[in-house]
């Protein structure tokens, strides 16, 4: 008999009720691990009230003591980082190295936010007046959900909980239905950090589940990473519904390539930003943009042997490959066909990776393929893809270059590749994109820093971690104070000042 998966609700693991299920597949194999129940509004209800209810509780914990929680919580990562590895990976796909830099870089986030107590320090003015302090404090919001995508099962959810949780909040977290295996294990490890009950949990479903979390009117903030159309409609809803947002959408991330840059330095580069993790990443390396004809002969002339070299495989295959699955069968098949658009659209298929054949059979398996001669005006250029596709658009200028990312309605990510300082610091100035990297191929800040795009990339003000993040699930509230004078009283009808 299928195991049937449910729910983390007030610490405690929620046995399934006989409610519609989907299979939860391995995408190396294409077989259904198990069936994964979706959440009704009910359920989700429950899931929100059990963290109102401990949220007073959890509020008036010292941030100290909250910090020690996140310290337990880290350790026990650390303890079980091969278990939470294989998991990412026997879901996702990616292998197995990727899996666990992807968990080091969610570690680095409950690192960030163990240091709750000097992150929530608010300011103070003594006597701005005469006998009168003024001062900040940084208090937080209530009940917060995070729906989060099927890419990072771990990281991007990492990105949202552990400040959240830190700040004071308590926390609903509805990951994708297509890797939902990490999050429950790691309900189950905060229990073990001593988190008390309801501050954490998740509920496993689908856009049911997401419109209850959204027009719920305990739910105080949403964290969202996905599809711009899904961030866009995220971020409206829930705006409509009076909620603090931030929804993270889609990315067609550039790398500008000058004359000058070491060509090797480059090629190896793109190898990984391009299709390591079969190209699901939001900061995916997706347009190389060569700047000279000469340029563009060099890059190829170093690039194209590499990737014809590209192992495709399952994710715990020892030796291990360079990419695995995409994460479903119609992913796979979405992202092929843009491989076919793109040769019905005239760009040159200088690799096709459609051809792949893996030796696992009924794995959702596809190699990766480059275009060259690409336009502004063509669809794979244009549209995210999402997968292990390159697209090359040669620009007869670094001006020219510049122009095609400020043009993208897309802002996520990009980097440049020069030897030159100068133009290195002009790109940054320049160009129309939240993160940028200069000689870094893929420009993911780290956890004390914020993450976050520009334009189509970003729905809201905050970005996600670091000194955004804690913004994000606090709210300010200041103080003025006086303590002396309180004998003397007199009207006053005019604005106050502190002469």
């Amino acid at each position: 008999m299928t195991q049937t998966v449910g729910h983390f609700i007030n610490s405690s693991t929620v046995a399934p009720s006989n409610g519609s299920t989907v299979p939860v597949y391995n995408p190396a194999t294409g077989e259904a691990e198990y069936e994964l129940e979706m959440a009704t509004p009910a359920r989700v209800e429950e899931a929100i009230a059990s963290a109102k209810q401990a949220f007073p509780g959890w509020a008036a914990t010292t941030p100290l003591n909250r910090a020690r929680v996140m310290f337990r919580l880290k350790a026990l990562i650390e303890e079980n980082a091969d278990e939470l590895t294989q998991l990412i990976t026997r879901e996702h796909g990616k292998v197995y190295s990727d899996a666990r830099g992807e968990l080091t870089r969610g570690l680095e986030v409950i690192e960030f936010a163990c240091g709750a107590p000097q992150l929530l320090k608010g300011e103070h003015s003594n006597n701005v007046g005469g006998g009168v302090d003024s001062w900040t404090l940084m208090q937080p919001l209530g009940v917060c959900a995070g729906i989060t995508p099927f890419n990072f099962p771990a990281m991007v959810p990492m990105w949202m909980y552990p400040v959240a949780i830190a700040c004071g909040n308590t926390f609903v977290l509805k990951p994708s239905e297509k890797v939902p295996a990490f999050s429950m294990r790691i309900a189950e490890l905060f229990k073990e950090a001593g988190l008390p009950d309801g501050v954490f949990n998740v509920v496993n479903g689908d856009k049911t589940a997401v419109d209850t979390l959204l027009s719920h009117e305990d739910v105080k903030a949403i964290s969202f990473v996905g599809s711009t159309p899904i961030a866009k409609y995220i971020y409206e809803t829930a705006s409509h519904y009076g909620k603090r947002v931030q929804a993270l959408g889609g990315a067609k991330n550039h790398m500008v390539i000058m004359p000058d840059a070491n060509m090797e330095v480059v090629a190896n580069a793109l190898m990984g930003a391009a299709f390591g993790s079969a190209g699901e990443r939001c900061m995916a390396i997706s347009v190389a943009v060569p700047v000279g004809e000469g340029t563009a002969e060099r890059l190829l002339e170093a690039l194209l042997p590499k990737v014809k070299e590209i192992t495709v495989g399952n994710g715990l295959s020892k030796p291990e490959p360079h990419m695995g699955p995409l994460v479903s069968k119609e992913h796979r098949d979405r992202v092929k066909s843009y491989v076919d658009l793109g040769v019905e659209e005239g760009a040159s298929l200088l690799v096709d990776g459609r051809t792949e054949s893996a030796a696992e059979s009924g794995g959702y398996f596809l190699g990766a393929s480059v275009f060259d001669h690409v336009t502004p005006s063509m669809r794979i250029y244009l549209e995210e893809i999402f997968g292990p596709v390159l697209a090359i658009v040669r620009a007869e200028s670094s001006a020219e270059a510049l122009q095609l990312i400020n043009d993208h309605e897309f802002g996520n990510g990009t980097t440049v590749f020069t030897a030159d300082g100068n133009t290195g610091r002009e790109f940054v100035q320049n160009v129309q994109c939240g993160m940028v990297g200069i000689n870094v191929p893929i420009p993911v800040p780290m956890a004390f820093h914020s993450f976050g795009g520009w334009k189509n990339s970003l729905f809201g003000v905050n970005h996600v971690h670091g000194p955004d993040g804690v913004r994000f699930y606090t709210r300010m509230k200041t103080v003025t104070s006086r303590w002396t004078g309180m004998a003397k009283t007199e009207n006053a009808f005019s604005m106050p000042t502190m002469s």
